[in-house]
This record gives C-alpha cells, sequence and structure tokens, in this order.
C-alpha cells in the first residue's frame, strides 16, 4: 500500500473520445501494411482477385492476336500457292466485286474435277469439269445458296450445242465462266472462281478431321478401286456400300462416295446423282473448313489446306467468306434441270424461275412433281431432292 498518499489507481475521464475506435482486424492489418516494401515512399497494395482476373484476360487477348497472326500467315501462303496455280488469263473472265463479301452478294464458281477416274476410263488428259456449282453469298439476309449445274446440260458453246462440262475442256476455267455467264444471265456473273482437284481432296478432308454427309439412299456400287490386293478376292467383293443418313467419312471414303456411277439397289441411278455426291461433299468440306473451330490449328495446317484448290480468291475473300457462312441463318439447295434426251439435259423454262430463286426475288420452290431426277428447283435447310 502507498505510504505517499498518492491513490493506488488512476482515475479516467468519462466520455468517448474522438476519432476510431481500435479493432482487432484493423491492427492486423495494419501491421501486415507496415511490414509490406515500400517504393518511392508508397505503401505496395496487394493483389486481389479483379487484378489478377484482368491479367488473365490480357493476356489471353494477346494469346488469340498472337495465334491470329499466324494463322493468317499460314493461310497467305497457301493462297498465294492456289493464286498461282490458276490458269493464266482467267480473272479476265470474272465480273468485279461490287463491295466486300462482307456485305455484298457474292457469287462463286466451283469447279471439280477427278483425273484419277478419267484416267480408270484411259481419259487421263481429260479437263472435263465434273462437278460444276455457283456459291452465292447474300449477307442481307443471311443466306446461302448452292446452284448446282448438271455437266450434261445442253448450251451453246462457242456457237455449238454441247455438254456445259466442256466448257473446261475447250478452253480451260476461262470458258466455262463465260459458258455460265451465259447461261445464268446478267444478274448472276461470276465474282470469283474455285477449281478443285478430287484427287487430292481427300488429302483435305483427312486435314479438317473428316466431313458428315448425308446419303440419300442405300447405296451398293459397282466394282471400283478395290480396296483389296489380290484378284481373286476383288471378285468375290460386291462393291462399295452405304447406309442411308447422315456418315461421317474420311478423305479415302468420300473420294469414292464422290465417284460412285452405278448403284445396284436403285436401277433410276445415273451419272447425275455422282454430281450431286461429289457437290456434297464439296458443301461438307466448305462447311469444315469456315468452322470457328478451324482458328485453332491454322496455324499449323493453313497452308497445307489449301492443296487442292487452285483459285483468285484472296486471303482477306476467304476470311470474308468463312463469316459470311458463319453467320448465315439459313441454306438454300438449288438445280438447274430439264428433260433428259440421248444422254443430254435440255434446258426449260423452269431454270428461269430457279434463277430468280437463287436471286431471292421468288420464294424456293421444290422440283414440280413428275419431274424426276432433272426437275429444276430449290429446296431449303436439310431438304433434299426427291
Amino acid at each position: 500500500m502507498a505510504t505517499s498518499g498518492e491513490k493506488p489507481y488512476r482515475v479516467y475521464k468519462g466520455g468517448r473520445q474522438k476519432g476510431k475506435v481500435p479493432l482487432s482486424g484493423r491492427d492486423e492489418r495494419e501491421r501486415k501494411a507496415e511490414r509490406q516494401p515500400v517504393r518511392g515512399g508508397r505503401q505496395r497494395r496487394p493483389w486481389t482477385w479483379r487484378r489478377w482476373t484482368l491479367l488473365a484476360v490480357l493476356a489471353l487477348i494477346v494469346l488469340a492476336v498472337i495465334w491470329a497472326a499466324a494463322g493468317y500467315f499460314s493461310v497467305s501462303s497457301g493462297v498465294s500457292e492456289a493464286n498461282k496455280r490458276l490458269p493464266p488469263g482467267t480473272t479476265s473472265a470474272l465480273a468485279k466485286q461490287n463491295g466486300l463479301i462482307l456485305d455484298s452478294p457474292t457469287n462463286i464458281l466451283l469447279l471439280g474435277t477427278d483425273h484419277a477416274t478419267n484416267g480408270q476410263s484411259g481419259r487421263s488428259t481429260d479437263d472435263h469439269s465434273d462437278s460444276m456449282m455457283l456459291l452465292r453469298t447474300d449477307p442481307s439476309r443471311h443466306r446461302i445458296t448452292y446452284l448446282s449445274i448438271p455437266r450434261d446440260l445442253l448450251v451453246s458453246i462457242q456457237g455449238v450445242n454441247q455438254k456445259i462440262n466442256a466448257a473446261m475442256q475447250i478452253g480451260g476455267p476461262k470458258l466455262a465462266i463465260q459458258t455460265v455467264d451465259t447461261l445464268l444471265g446478267s444478274q448472276l456473273q461470276v465474282n470469283h472462281v474455285v477449281l478443285v482437284d478430287f484427287e487430292q481432296f481427300q488429302s483435305l478432308i483427312d486435314a479438317v478431321g473428316g466431313i458428315t454427309v448425308n446419303v440419300p439412299e442405300k447405296i451398293l456400287s459397282n466394282r471400283f478401286d478395290c480396296p483389296y490386293s489380290t484378284a481373286a478376292r476383288c471378285r468375290q467383293w460386291p462393291g462399295w456400300r452405304f447406309a442411308k443418313g447422315p456418315q461421317h467419312m474420311d478423305g479415302h471414303t468420300a473420294l469414292i462416295y464422290s465417284r460412285i456411277r452405278e448403284n445396284q439397289l436403285d436401277p433410276s441411278w445415273t451419272d447425275f446423282k455422282r454430281q450431286q455426291n461429289q457437290q456434297a461433299v464439296m458443301q461438307a468440306t466448305l462447311a469444315k473448313l469456315s468452322s470457328p473451330t478451324r482458328f485453332i490449328s491454322l496455324p499449323f495446317d493453313g497452308s497445307s489446306l489449301l492443296a487442292p484448290i487452285a483459285t483468285d480468291m484472296s486471303t482477306w475473300d476467304f476470311l470474308q467468306l468463312g463469316w459470311v457462312k458463319f453467320r448465315a441463318g439459313t441454306i438454300v439447295h438449288c438445280r438447274l434441270g430439264g428433260s433428259s434426251d440421248n444422254g443430254y439435259i435440255d434446258p426449260t423454262e423452269e431454270d428461269i424461275q430457279v434463277v430468280q430463286e437463287v436471286l431471292g426475288d421468288s420464294a424456293p420452290q421444290p422440283p414440280a412433281p413428275g419431274t424426276g431426277l432433272f426437275g429444276p428447283g430449290c429446296v431449303v435447310g436439310s431438304q433434299t431432292f426427291k
């Protein structure tokens, strides 16, 4: 006990003092802040999840830009080689593009050749176009239209009536373009051309991971390209079989499918069906090429993807076409036709109506009943010609 007269305790003045009330949590944060290194006289702010997220997003954007640039240069290299493969003088027959593919209707002529098939029949130097198809983009309607042109369609080529596929043999792609322009009229002039070599096409299909084709009926083909090594085994082999419905095909299977000239299960099968098969393979491959998933592999295979192709289109044209196809909400399939006579297809007035449907001036109409395999008309989406 104190002897000096002082009180053994202190008396504090009551009432709350001004300022923040000390809390244990705040004290702990302040102590941690004091331990942070200081640069330039300022305390270093701790990293939050927001800052980490922003950094991750920026890193992904930079990676995407680098990847896109690598893919662009890879594709550009392949396009440059494809431009060199186009026969000289071809571009002089093309109609000038009014505007960009992104915002203006564009007509692209696809010409398919299959020299291996010709070689089997002793015509290895034959340059007839086995498949002719006009691809029309219509960005304002978000629509893509494929117009099939039968190779046996009778037209005037340099004043002589003959099958339209002979134009390629006589004057190359330039004369083929001019012949198609004359056939379809001034409203469907060809703006770009793409030549496809089916013999090399199988490597392209394998490169994109295969394609899916909707086979319209069961098929048992004639015996060609026997898969067996001995003649005895090939004589016992009945032919290639395809089930009805969507079929996933690798490059070799798609090539076989595009070459079938006879179906033992369907006596009405004609070479016109083979042309439809080739066009179905081309359409499925184009759809796969324009898929957004192709962006991932472009830096690795962008150049090789264009090996089977010769074209006047630029890299920028292909990028625009891919975007337009990606945004297209409606796919229309049309075909010219007529009456069959001694191996020729004589055009009819219904072909004029089909051209109007391709242009979008008339609603798509299927072939009239009774017109058969060669009836002209259009179907929408997943519908098929009867």
